[in-house]
């Protein structure tokens, strides 16, 4: 049996743009503080947060032009805008750089819908 070099082993998820910058957000909004009273905020930015990155994962490794493929880009997009939603609710250190960066995800999820 040949060994396949480690370079060939990714998943398709894994060289989208989209999906790096899924990765880079989320990890990056673990690390937000957020004000005591907006806790349940935090917690439901972090849960659409992982959304966005499982989702995409999910998406483009059934076929993103299957019906369960684009379900779950459609999912990862809606989270996406949930999560901007999020940072618009509290003032957090690079909030604004965030949301941009979560308006690309959606924008190259629309495009992988097409």
């Amino acid at each position: 049996m040949s060994r396949i070099p480690d370079s060939q082993l990714s998943l398709p998820h894994e060289r989208l743009d989209a999906y790096r910058l899924a990765v880079e957000v989320n990890r990056r909004f673990l690390r937000l503080t957020f004000p005591t009273r907006r806790a349940h905020l935090r917690d439901q930015g972090q849960r659409a947060a992982d959304s966005v990155v499982c989702n995409i994962a999910e998406g483009v490794n059934k076929g993103r032009r299957t019906n369960a493929g684009r379900h779950a880009l459609r999912i990862a997009r809606g989270e996406a805008g949930e999560l901007a939603a999020v940072l618009d609710c509290v003032d957090v250190p690079d909030g604004p750089v965030h949301q941009q960066k979560l308006r690309l995800i959606s924008v190259k999820l629309a495009g992988l819908m097409r």
